[in-house]
């Protein structure tokens, strides 16, 4: 059997970046002395005029993108997910979200498997901080496919976008001919009829692989790869529900505010259900390979079944 390929999509992000401009003129790319690590350096190479580097100032940043994007182009600011959603939040919300300007933010390096960055750089709360601005969309993709056609979906998006990419690489589970991505529109990747496992980002190809885990147990697990969660898409979510009567939500993510909550604010209102919302437990992360770290919490696909077994 072959080997499954593996990109960060940090590294997609980048690709997009260059594909989309080359298509469109008024793209202009903007990063925090960061572009190695964001990856938009090789928009930089392709389109050196239409690069900003804006130094070590993300909060400077995001209100340069601001103005930018009131001339008529479309700015994509880049950074850290921790600077992007954490350090620069005040004027994401006062000078992008506010005014509703269209505004991309690309953040990456996203969630505890950054790793041997530690906690002051595992950014387990964004999700939380930019779903609650207004009109803010949010989205995590799950691979390489996924998260370009995010990066075109979101230049087409009329107003501001939050985009989280991985440091680490991810399995490319979306490349099929069937595939098709649309903003607020989750995927069912896995039928099945005794728990509904939902889950986004670096954990969608855990989840799969620990729902056959689940299966050879006799659990039939329904798995849904909800790539933009907010706008949430609560058809989906409310049949899952109804459809399996259990619901899990699986995220790198805290789950106090990310995809767990906004799972569990929908089903609350349309169709109680018992959930369980495996993330980050309200803890810090720490210091470590990416690999142990998600072992340690309980997000690779062994941590995921024992989870899920035990919920159901």
């Amino acid at each position: 059997m072959s080997e499954v390929k593996k990109i960060a999509t940090r590294a997609s992000y980048g690709n997009a970046l260059v594909e989309l401009g080359q298509k469109h003129e008024n793209m202009v790319v903007l990063d925090a002395d960061l572009a190695a690590a964001t990856q938009t350096g090789v928009f930089k190479k392709a389109f050196p005029e239409r690069h900003i580097d804006c130094g070590i100032a993300e909060c400077n940043m995001m209100g340069i993108a601001a103005g930018i994007s009131t001339t008529g182009k479309v700015p994509f600011a880049s950074t850290f997910a921790m600077f992007a959603a954490g350090r620069a939040y005040e004027q994401v919300r006062n000078s992008i979200g506010y005014p509703h300007l269209n505004v991309k933010i690309g953040a990456t390096h996203g969630g505890i498997s950054v790793g041997e960055d530690g906690a002051t750089h595992q950014c387990n709360e964004d999700f939380a901080l930019m779903r609650s601005i207004p009109g803010m969309v949010v989205a995590c993709p799950s691979d390489d496919v996924e998260a370009k056609a995010l990066v075109e979906a979101a230049y087409e998006h009329e107003g501001p976008v939050y985009m989280r990419f991985s440091r680490l690489a991810a399995p490319v589970i979306n490349d099929n001919p069937d595939y098709k991505f649309e903003l607020g529109k989750g995927i069912v990747l896995r039928e099945g009829k005794d728990v509904a496992l939902i889950a986004n980002g670096l954990l969608v190809s855990a989840t799969l692989e620990a729902a056959e885990m689940l299966a050879a147990d006799g659990i039939d697990a329904k798995v849904i790869n909800i790539h933009t969660i907010k706008p949430l898409d609560e058809e989906l979510v409310i049949a899952a529900a109804k459809e399996t009567g259990k619901v899990v939500t699986i995220e790198e993510h805290s789950v106090i505010g990310g995809l767990g909550g906004a799972v569990c604010e929908c089903l609350s209102e349309h169709a109680p259900v018992p959930v369980k919302r495996i993330g980050i437990q309200d803890v810090f992360g720490e210091s470590g390979t990416a690999a142990a770290l998600l072992e340690k919490y309980g997000l690779d696909a062994k941590g995921i079944y024992a989870q899920v077994k035990a919920f159901v």
